[in-house]
């Protein structure tokens, strides 16, 4: 990309990233890879009809939907479908540029809570010095490194039992920005085609104030002690509050856009802008002490308020995709902007930064002889409206951060005992949330399905999948639990049936054979003045994908909390890990007057409620062998 500051959104915006390095470690497997299929219309409608029947409220809903997935089937389906396949063959990757804009950069509401996620570190190593400028220093020079690696090609692909999967994603993870803009957003990209990862700088936030630091000097990257030198001037040289123009960027996006364009309007706060989306990434340091899992969560997920003032957010900018967090105590973390990436890269990315810092023998460079490099603050020119803005974007940032809760929990067993009882983790983790989520509703409707994610990364450019955890199956076995006619071998077999569906589903997603994107495909295809099927308002079907309960799973070791926000205003983000040996991690989001702590208490339930079952039938099983 060249130095011009970009202010409109480009046609073909995503060509700013350079394409991967052919032939390397990192992205050799990229050209061998499939495109994204489009599954056959008559088996998404099967699998469609399948997951509406738990969704429907009568059996007349349900009849009435069907006849509508018949007619679509019968009359305009075969011709939209016909269009999305030869779309399909004229493109690398049919979905790319629609999920883009309508799953991300088309949503107005702001990132914070909405969009954006949160992974939490676990203590600095205790080898290392624990002040707040050495923890932020260690993980910048260890990022660093990981994106220089990522630059020439050696970061070790990703990969699954199958074989590899997709890596295109990585472009977006360095030197980049979403951008705001009316009505659809976009991201910018100053990578440079060839770059070895020698060069650059990063944006370090204190109290509001910008800092650029340049973290590589004559083709190396700095040593640990000189990065930590440099934040600790910054540490020195902040001492008072600056005006908080990150907040900004909490806002609704189209007033975002707005005030952006105020902001860039002025020559020098051009600059700054361009400093910061060219950055490698950017650290904020935080004022802030959480301690404990909830604390620590918030913290990071939109920051703390202070008397009605969003310290956090104007102390960020959440545009970047990229952004460690690092508090006064020296507690860490990182929130992601997630429109062009999601968080399995991120993740990856994380745990090797923490992994090498965690080593001893970790690099941590020599002080070179050359005069020390400083820092330089980079201070807006704030006009009146830029101030008016800022104290809307304050209100609006408070009134958000406020209407939400989180809770937390641990089990007191984990995979190991799961696996002992030939379940998959996933599938487990899945079930115990339908069980909580039924019971916490009781008699009421079910107002939506559940969402989880599916990589579908074995294809190229693939990003997720819908899985739709809400099964027939899965209720059967649920209502059992609670029935006390049901035996525990009955509810041993249903249960049995509903997680075969569920990693059924799981495998089918990830094979690119879901129901949501197809059936997205096949709508965007529509042509101007077309009317839309009307399938596409059917009461059933549009409950089916208001994800009352999204959920989806990462792991590392070193995330002691992670998590994000409810996507609708009656549901739960509910982020869990299956990874540790000993326990399964739970943290619920949502508005703060839905039962949020109540639903935590289900989940615990439910956890408890089926490993005594598994006992049960184990133990029994056991007695029997015994007698033989």
């Amino acid at each position: 990309m060249s130095s011009n500051f970009i202010r409109r959104r480009l046609t073909h915006w995503k060509a700013s990233a350079p394409e991967p390095l052919p032939g390397t470690l990192t992205f050799g497997a990229q050209q061998n890879l499939p495109k994204l299929p489009v599954p056959k219309l008559e088996d998404t409608l099967v699998r469609l009809k399948e997951s509406l029947k738990p969704i429907a409220w009568s059996d007349s809903e349900y009849n009435s939907v069907i006849k509508k997935i018949d007619n679509l089937a019968a009359s305009k389906g075969p011709e939209l479908q016909e269009r999305l396949l030869q779309r399909a063959s004229e493109r690398p990757h049919w979905l790319e540029e629609w999920w883009d804009d309508a799953g991300y950069l088309g949503y107005r509401d702001s990132v914070v809570v909405n969009v954006s996620y949160y992974y939490g570190f676990d203590n600095q190593p205790s080898h290392l010095p624990q002040s707040p400028a050495a923890r932020a220093a260690g993980i910048t020079r260890a990022a660093m490194i990981f994106r220089q690696k990522l630059k020439q090609g050696l970061v070790k692909p990703e990969s699954t039992k199958e074989g590899p999967i997709c890596m295109d994603t990585y472009r977006w993870m360095f030197d980049c920005c979403r951008v705001p803009g009316e009505g659809l957003d976009w991201s910018v990209s100053y990578a440079k085609a060839g770059d070895l990862g020698d060069s650059g700088h990063i944006i370090v936030i204190r109290k509001n104030r910008v800092w650029k630091v340049d973290v590589t000097h004559n083709g190396r990257i700095l040593s640990t002690q000189e990065i930590e030198k440099q934040i600790q001037h910054i540490y020195d040289n902040t001492l008072q509050e600056y005006p908080g123009v990150g907040v900004l960027a909490a806002s609704n996006r189209d007033v975002w856009a707005k005030d952006y364009a105020e902001l860039a309007s002025k020559p020098h706060n051009s600059k700054i802008l361009e400093a910061i989306h060219s950055s490698a990434f950017v650290v904020a340091l935080d004022s802030s002490r959480p301690e404990g899992f909830i604390p620590h969560s918030r913290a990071l997920w939109h920051g703390d308020i202070v008397n009605g003032i969003p310290v956090g957010l104007r102390n960020r900018w959440v545009d970047k995709p990229i952004q460690f967090i690092v508090f006064d105590n020296a507690y860490a973390g990182i929130m992601g902007e997630h429109s062009v990436m999601d968080g399995t890269p991120t993740a990856r990315m994380c745990d090797e930064v923490l992994d090498i810092l965690y080593d001893p023998a970790f690099d941590h460079g020599a002080v070179a002889a050359e005069a020390p490099v400083t820092p330089i603050s980079l201070d807006w020119e704030i006009t009146p409206a830029t101030t008016q803005a800022i104290s809307n974007a304050d209100k609006a940032a408070t009134e958000l951060a406020e209407s939400q809760e989180l809770n937390f929990t641990l089990t007191p067993y984990g995979k190991a005992a799961i696996k002992a009882f030939s379940v998959s983790p996933d599938s487990w983790a899945q079930m115990i949330i339908q069980l909580a989520y039924k019971r916490l509703i009781g008699s009421n409707k079910r107002t939506g399905g559940t969402y989880e994610a599916a990589s579908t990364r074995k294809f190229y450019k693939g990003r997720t999948e819908a899985i739709r955890v809400v099964t027939s199956e899965a209720d059967a076995w649920v209502e059992s639990m609670d029935d006390p006619q049901a035996t525990s071998a009955t509810r041993k077999k249903l249960f049995d049936h509903a997680t075969k569906k569920h990693v059924s589903l799981a495998k089918a997603g990830g094979q690119g054979q879901g129901v949501d994107r197809h059936m997205f495909g096949l709508k965007r295809v529509l042509k101007d003045g077309e009317e839309v099927p009307e399938l596409y308002s059917d009461p059933v079907f549009t409950r089916s994908s208001n994800w009352v309960l999204s959920t989806s799973a990462i792991f590392s070791k070193h995330f002691p909390v992670y998590g994000w926000g409810e996507v609708v205003s009656d549901g739960f983000g509910v982020a869990y890990m299956t990874g540790y040996d000993d326990r399964l991690q739970y943290t619920v989001t949502s508005r703060k007057e839905m039962p949020n702590a109540q639903f935590v208490k289900e989940i615990a339930k439910a956890a408890d409620d089926i490993y005594n079952l598994h006992k049960e039938i184990s133990s029994h099983k056991a007695h029997s062998h015994a007698k033989l």
